[in-house]
């Protein structure tokens, strides 16, 4: 996105090969910043205290930070939405996900990549408010001033994300099988009592009807038969974690026709989805879902 192409044109620069013309525009590029410090969520698992949190729906979008003044993504890229899209909005900052519906990851990914905004394409998107950052209090005491902002905000587009309470883990499960029903992806789980802290923590949950995971590309395998000449299979590379090394697998389904033909480039990171992992730490049953953007 933008950082490398920013990166890259500093490289020119420096090796005296970038026209006068464009080194103009470079200086008047934002430069990009660092990965915002947002919170990050664990996966959930049974025997938690639910009555310790409150329960939303997981919205699959891109994730979006406000600083107040700009919108990044959670990798530290700028956003480039229209200006109406974010006129008004307090110097308050806000995470939350931008959002095309359900079912739509694709469109808003497509939608906030773009350098120059695409008008149209913005007037489906929403701004789904979880947190407000900055804001002092437990997550509890939290909710109604996010209310209250997104309220003044008075636009259709922003909108607060619904918190509820469940009662019992088969009234989760329920919860969570008439949101999937419904399009939706899962589930997330916010301890009521937490302060909003940038790191991955189990203050916030995810809790979704499969696992899914990221993994690195690090060669293409060849197809077969009805796949000749297109892609078979990736082989991936999990990262090393809990002192456990880097482990690599072949992950051959979920591939539509288009991407067989113009598969995820080598190096790129790609998330897949799962159910379980075997004695070795082999996901099970794995499917590729989509390349990691951010």
């Amino acid at each position: 996105m933008q950082r490398r192409f920013f990166l890259s044109l500093i490289g020119l620069e420096l090796a005296g090969a970038l026209h006068p013309a464009i080194a103009g525009k470079l200086a008047a590029l934002p430069a990009p910043q660092a990965p915002p410090p947002l919170m990050l969520a664990n996966v959930y698992r049974p025997g938690i205290v639910l009555a310790d949190y409150w329960v939303s729906e997981k919205f699959d979008g891109v994730r979006g930070y406000w600083d107040g003044q700009q919108l990044w993504t959670r990798g530290g890229e700028r956003v480039a939405a229209p200006a109406w899209f974010t006129a008004g909005w307090p110097q308050v900052a806000m995470d939350g996900e931008l959002w095309a519906g359900r079912g739509q990851f694709g469109k808003a990914l497509s939608t906030v990549r773009q350098q120059t905004p695409n008008d149209s394409a913005w007037r489906v998107m929403r701004f789904m408010v979880f947190d407000l950052p900055a804001q002092s209090g437990p997550f509890t005491d939290r909710i109604p001033v996010l209310n209250g902002v997104v309220s003044q905000i008075d636009q259709q587009w922003v909108q607060a994300v619904v918190q509820l309470k469940v009662a019992s883990p088969q009234a989760l499960q329920l919860l969570l099988a008439q949101t999937v029903k419904n399009g939706g992806e899962g589930l997330m789980l916010h301890r009521g009592a937490s302060l909003y802290k940038g790191l991955r923590t189990d203050d916030l949950l995810k809790l979704k009807t499969h696992e899914d995971a990221e993994a690195t590309v690090v060669a293409h395998i060849p197809g077969q038969g009805k796949y000749a000449g297109k892609l078979g299979a990736l082989l991936l590379e999990m990262p090393a974690v809990n002192g456990k090394p880097a482990q690599r697998f072949k992950l051959g389904t979920g591939f539509s026709d288009a991407q067989r033909q113009n598969p995820p480039a080598v190096g790129q990171r790609v998330t897949y989805r799962f159910r379980g992992v075997n004695d070795s730490g082999i996901p099970r049953f794995a499917s590729f879902v989509r390349i990691r953007e951010d």
